[in-house]
């Protein structure tokens, strides 16, 4: 007698049933789960389910959560909550995570979870609030270790023997040595171990190495790239101690920016979208951005009817014409991509415009000049045409140039007209490539229409 395989019960099962019937298990369940199995679970749950089970779990569980989620999601999940448990989780939040999350929180919430705050943790908060996400200051963490230049070795190591170890490893590498609040040094707490216990930081610290709290997000890489070490001090213009920046973070938020521009060039703007997020929303989104390319789309093709004639006459083209618009697109495409990588890093502005058309224009010739002889060869074998050859080499040779054109100099135009060139410099790309691409190979074609004819 074969014995019935036992039923694996998912996650997001298993959370329904503890919702509905004992709440109290909901949070030991989710400490048996890994993050990612944490958020699957969670976000296969309807929204009053997924609000019912972040009322069930401790502060901190839950802060363990909003953590994992992107913080556009976090927000729209904290104000669904009662303003008192949304303070709870907030509160239980790492300073830079309340930042994020708080500040995508709508201000009608905004108010009722600071109000429902300690006044000491709502009053940090708001100073959080103050600083560009992508800052120093909207990067850094509050919690760092902090002594006065007199404190000795001995001190520093047992506050970590009895309460430093809830900072992160990289925040218990350093320790700053602050006066009346204002950074004068910064000593390694492993050096603290080697020395004498009575030895005091004021002979043991080292000038620090600090960011400025209004430094932009690539300042701070390049500061901490520099420094070569994990974290950095955050003073304000006095040189008051505010904070601590870590590399991890830095690096998360480099990510998420670059994520972030390429969903904004695939047309996901706006919010981060989760296939959790109502449908009308979803589609909504998606659908503004696709009727915009049908209209650009409209005006590319425009370029073929003006030229009917001539496709007629020679239908041979008609391969070529999505190849030259293609491939161009794909070089100036890289055009933006270094043009962007450029703009965020502030190695370029919208100053520099004729020289980054100078510097794409060069590559555009050589990168023009071989595409083109490659795709007019493969044209001449396919049919024995020379001046087929010729037309789609010309064509793709011009149309490359045209694209790293543009493809270099518009997210810089875009930046000057206060427009977000991740959004936008897709678009014309697009449309500028194909048009051009489309009246080259076929304004070429119409001049050697003769010849095409001919079959020479």
């Amino acid at each position: 007698m074969q014995v019935p395989e036992a039923r694996v019960i998912e996650p997001a099962e298993r959370l329904k049933e503890l919702v509905a019937a004992d709440r109290e298990g909901v949070d030991p369940y989710l400490a048996t789960l890994s993050g990612p199995d944490v958020v699957r679970a969670m976000f296969r749950l309807d929204e009053d389910e997924r609000y019912a089970v972040l009322s069930a779990l401790a502060p901190e569980t839950a802060a363990e959560f909003i953590e994992d989620v992107p913080d556009e999601v976090a927000a729209d999940l904290i104000e669904g909550l009662p303003a008192q448990d949304a303070a709870s989780i907030v509160t239980a939040l790492p300073s830079h995570e309340q930042a994020d999350v708080l500040a995508e929180v709508q201000d009608a919430e905004l108010r009722e979870i600071l109000g429902a705050m300690a006044p000491e943790s709502a009053a940090a908060a708001r100073e959080l609030l103050i600083h560009p996400a992508d800052s120093a200051g909207g990067l850094m963490v509050r919690e760092h270790l902090a002594f006065p230049a007199t404190a000795m070795a001995r001190d520093v190591l047992a506050a970590l023997a009895s309460g430093g170890r809830d900072l992160s490893g990289r925040l218990l590498q350093y320790c700053y040595v602050v006066e009346d609040g204002f950074l004068v040094g910064v000593a390694r707490t492993r050096d603290l171990v080697a020395v004498s216990p009575t030895a005091r930081l004021a002979d043991v610290m080292r000038p620090p190495t600090v960011v400025n709290v209004a430094a932009d997000l690539a300042t701070v890489d390049a500061c901490l790239e520099e420094a070569e070490v994990l974290s950095l001090p955050v003073t304000d213009d006095a040189g008051r101690m505010l904070g601590v920046v870590e590399r991890a973070h830095v690096d998360d938020a480099l990510v998420e920016r670059a994520a972030d521009d390429h969903r904004k060039s695939h047309g996901i703007v706006g919010a981060e979208e989760l296939r959790s997020m109502p449908l009308r929303a979803r589609a909504g989104r998606r659908l503004s951005w696709l009727s915009l390319n049908v209209f650009l789309n409209m005006i590319s093709v425009s370029v073929i009817a003006a030229f009917e004639e001539t496709l007629a006459a020679v239908i041979a083209l008609a391969v070529f014409l999505p190849i030259v618009s293609d491939m161009s697109g794909c070089s100036g495409n890289q055009a933006v991509a270094v043009s962007m990588r450029e703009l965020t890093l502030g190695v370029v502005g919208p100053r520099d415009m004729l020289r980054v058309w100078w510097q794409e224009a060069k590559v555009g010739v050589l990168n023009g000049i071989a595409l083109g002889a490659l795709l007019g060869f493969a044209a001449w074998l396919w049919k024995d045409s020379v001046a087929l050859g010729g037309v789609v080499a010309a064509a793709l040779a011009l149309n490359t140039l045209v694209a790293v054109s543009i493809g270099g100099t518009v997210p810089l135009l875009l930046r000057r007209m206060r427009l977000d060139p991740a959004v936008a410099s897709g678009p014309v790309l697009t449309t500028v490539t194909d048009m051009c691409g489309f009246f080259l190979v076929l304004g070429l074609a119409t001049l050697a229409l003769d010849w095409l004819a001919a079959g020479t």
